[in-house]
């Protein structure tokens, strides 16, 4: 290697189906025609290709588990969306990213291709990408875990039922570096402003929740519980449904500076809930009967989110943070430090999509559309699987090792710098011998004018090295140990004074 909604149904007939933050073929595996897009030139390529604390390791598509078996036009359909972006961008791409704006060139010849069935959906990613194995450095497999997008009931208004606030971004919350109002990074300290200079770090959970930012007119809504709350803070967004019928959708805005600290390993810590049972469902069933457990746990997280209010439909999926509908079933969230947004992962391994303890076979292209605060690492994503109940039951108990493949745009060959790169010369070559002459010592210049020995062969542009001196027959005379001066000081004193 080198260094460097659920949808239940398609689920059950593939044998199965997070946190926002918002053509060169492998050798041996012919190349496949493609009918739809123009032949572009690719760009120059950008090298070394390096994500940092992976390694990758190319491979053909043969050797891709359950490549041919995938749905390919529902993941092309995905990739097409997460395109819009990529396309309509401005200023330059992360070029600091492993794939930079590599993704630029297949999501031209997407927009442009008139795709219709999975086969030629399944050629245009074989013409386009290279599959490269990826991992976290000193490991086989890679780590997921699900979302979902919670249904809460809500009010617009405080009642006695629906008490607990659901703020948006505070005023006077900053990040270095960062203009207020800005995306956040999904680490790192956030302030809080006070007079017009001193900045301290902001108000955490349990501050916020005992009314730190209250009466600023903040509330979007208000919900029923601070377990509805925080299982919406975990997701990164949710579907409240007001009294009235109507849907307010709110969608991660900021977070206040503090690590997220998962409850669910608090509970498992303590031995409150085992390890092989642990789920969200879980963790919610022991908070409804514990509500002073509940709200000790909730403040050992000391992360919390603010949200913003977004114009979408009833039906409309959750926006990720690459401002793009999610995909349930297709979209994952990833590290956004280390990988573009619209970057295509195959993931393949068993997952507990029928049940807890089910090993259901789940062979899948996913579209990076999102990230999280806890989603780090070159191998790591979080599964979207839609809105509701059921998705939350799936999502909730996934967390578990599976292997990805990252589809490398075809312009950014890992292995076609090795085709191209020279050969090292003759060592030691003419250049070194040049900056660094070697002079023949003196015993040798005498050996040389004594021998009529023929001097042996070498290769051209190389340099006499001379030869050690021969070792003598007897060992030398051994040196008398000196006396310390500091001792034989002593003794001369000693001498004195007798």
């Amino acid at each position: 290697m080198l260094a460097a909604a659920v949808v239940l149904a398609p689920l059950a007939a593939e044998a199965g189906h997070r946190h926002h933050h918002a053509s060169r073929h492998s050798a041996g595996h012919p190349a496949k025609a493609h009918h739809g897009a123009a032949h572009k030139r690719h760009p120059t390529p950008v090298w070394p290709i390096e994500i940092p604390g992976g390694q990758y390791a190319p491979v053909s598509w043969d050797q891709v588990a359950g490549w041919d078996a995938d749905d390919h036009l529902a993941a092309f359909r995905t990739f097409r969306v997460s395109c819009r972006p990529i396309l309509a961008r401005r200023k330059p791409a992360d070029e600091t990213k492993a794939l930079g704006a590599s993704l630029t060139e297949p999501c031209r010849a997407a927009r442009a291709a008139e795709i219709s069935d999975g086969a030629q959906a399944g050629r245009f990613f074989e013409q386009h990408f290279l599959p490269v194995q990826i991992s976290r450095v000193g490991e086989d497999a890679g780590f997921v875990t699900g979302y979902y997008e919670p249904v809460v009931d809500g009010s617009r208004v405080q009642t006695e039922i629906y008490n607990v606030p659901v703020y948006r971004r505070p005023s006077n919350l900053f990040v270095r570096g960062y203009s207020q109002g800005a995306g956040l990074p999904n680490g790192g300290p956030v302030y809080r402003k006070i007079g017009r200079r001193k900045l301290v770090p902001y108000y955490d959970r349990a501050e916020i929740e005992d009314g730190a930012v209250a009466g600023r007119g903040l509330e979007i809504c208000w919900l029923k519980s601070q377990t509805d709350l925080l299982f919406s803070q975990i997701q990164g967004s949710a579907r409240v449904k007001l009294e009235d019928g109507s849907v307010v959708r709110i969608n991660y805005d900021a977070h206040n500076g503090y690590p997220y600290t998962p409850v669910g390993r608090i509970l498992i810590d303590r031995g409150i809930i085992p390890k092989e049972q642990m789920s969200m469902q879980r963790i919610r069933e022991w908070m409804d009967a514990n509500p002073d457990g509940a709200k000790e746990l909730r403040r050992a997280n000391r992360s919390y989110v603010f949200f913003r209010e977004v114009k979408l439909k009833d039906d409309d999926e959750a926006v990720g943070a690459q401002g793009v509908p999610l995909t349930a079933g297709r979209s994952i969230a990833v590290d956004k430090a280390l990988h573009v947004y619209g970057t295509p992962f195959f993931i393949t391994g068993e997952l507990p999509v029928d049940a807890v303890d089910a090993k259901t076979p789940f062979r899948r292209l996913m579209i990076a559309q999102d990230t999280g605060s806890a989603i780090v690492g070159p191998a790591r994503a979080d599964l979207y699987f839609g809105a509701g109940a059921a998705a939350g039951a799936v999502a909730g108990r996934m967390r578990h090792p599976i292997r990805f493949v990252l589809l490398l745009p075809n312009s950014l060959d890992p292995v076609a710098r090795g085709r191209t790169m020279p050969l090292p010369e003759p060592r030691p070559s003419a250049t070194i011998a040049k900056l660094f002459p070697q002079t023949p010592v003196a015993n040798q210049k005498a050996s040389e004018t004594t021998t009529k020995a023929e001097p042996a062969a070498t290769a051209a542009g190389a340099q006499a090295v001379p030869t050690p001196q021969a070792r003598p027959d007897a060992a030398p005379a051994a040196v008398p140990k000196r006396t310390h001066r500091r001792h034989h000081r002593h003794r001369h004193y000693q001498r004195r004074h007798r």
